[in-house]
């Protein structure tokens, strides 16, 4: 007996494939909405996939049709996207929608947002929960958006359910900006030395894709207002993480430490890198809804680490991932400065 219907906005991104696949399986009759309306070949065949622009005026209301029992939103990212979802209640039973961590900030008001100032990298409770205060709402970063998304859902109360999902750092195959890069192209590039700063114990609480898909599916099958964090059950360090990169490809590397920030440029920096761990807790997400992690880190990468050589396979990095070109710029793998300073950090140990 189906569950109901469930559609899914943003089907094709990373985490609405494994949503969709999650919902199919649990036994939802699945809408699948993308710009470009396609499908993944892991989709049951019963899946309906159907194109649509969300911002289009009126696309989303009329694609509804009568309405649906779950309406589970991959890409809202602002206070309009949550006027357009709260402007649906009486025609959607409930809402999923995903925000993310970084709408935290700490005790001094620091978050995701002030890390490029001096003393900037926000010092969390280890593990933060979602009674963490957060960020003022607002429209100019990220997080300011998200926190504005968070509360206008809020507000429309027992109209329309909503249950927020601050995602960790996402994780697996078809990441637009896939932190797991900075050590596959390395790899895949024949280097075999890597500088980390902060000692490699940064720490950015990963969520598997497939992870963040079965938070989906509980919280459809347990509608109600509410925010959870969404994590995977192991927090690595930087330098875990690099290790764990090595052993999927068979290689070993050798790890020069650095206490503190990047000692030159953007040598030593890396997607995870900070000066103080982000940990979430993930109690209220296994209280509320019983939740238990599918995956972990290490056994769930194999397959990452797949689809990046895949994807980078004859092509530049930049053409095949432009929108971590845009997030983090051409140091990423500044492999001149690299090599310049370990050059003179080899010296230095003569």
């Amino acid at each position: 007996m189906s569950n109901g219907h469930a559609w899914v906005l943003g089907a094709t991104g990373q985490i609405g494939r494994a949503a969709v696949r999650a919902l199919a399986a649990d036994g939802w009759e699945v809408t699948a909405a993308s710009r470009g309306g396609g499908r993944d070949a892991g989709w049951d065949a019963g899946v309906r996939a159907v194109a649509l622009d969300r911002d289009e005026e009126g696309a989303l209301e009329r694609a509804l049709g009568d309405g649906v029992d779950v309406l589970v939103d991959m890409v809202a990212f602002d206070g309009a996207h949550a006027r357009q979802v709260t402007g649906l209640a009486g025609r959607v039973g409930s809402a999923v929608v995903i925000s993310s961590g970084a709408v935290y900030e700490d005790e001094r008001g620091r978050s995701f947002d002030t890390q490029d100032r001096p003393d900037g990298f926000p010092r969390y409770p280890v593990p933060v929960p979602e009674t963490q205060r957060t960020v003022e709402p607002g429209d100019t970063t990220y997080g300011t958006r998200k926190v504005r998304l968070e509360r206008d859902l809020l507000a429309a109360g027992d109209a329309l359910p909503v249950t927020l999902l601050r995602a960790g750092a996402v994780h697996g195959p078809y990441c637009r900006t896939p932190r797991e890069l900075y050590f596959v192209k390395r790899l895949l590039d024949g280097r075999r030395r890597r500088v980390l700063a902060y000692g490699g114990r940064s720490r950015f609480h990963p969520v598997h894709v497939s992870n963040a898909a079965e938070l989906i599916r509980l919280a459809a099958r347990k509608p109600a207002s509410r925010v959870l964090n969404a994590a995977d059950p192991q927090a690595p360090t930087v330098a875990e993480i690099g290790r764990a990169v090595d052993a999927v490809l068979g290689v070993e590397t050798e790890t020069v430490l650095v206490d503190g920030a990047p000692p030159q440029g953007p040598v030593g920096e890396t997607p995870w890198s900070g000066a103080h761990p982000v940990v979430y807790d993930m109690t209220a997400a296994e209280e509320e809804l019983g939740y238990r992690p599918v995956t972990g880190y290490a056994e769930s990468l194999p397959a990452t680490v797949a689809w990046l050589a895949g994807e980078l396979a004859g092509r530049d990095w930049r053409e095949a991932f432009p929108k971590m070109l845009k997030g983090y710029g051409e140091g990423l793998f500044d492999y001149a400065a690299e090599d310049a300073w370990l050059a003179a950090y080899d010296r230095g140990r003569r």
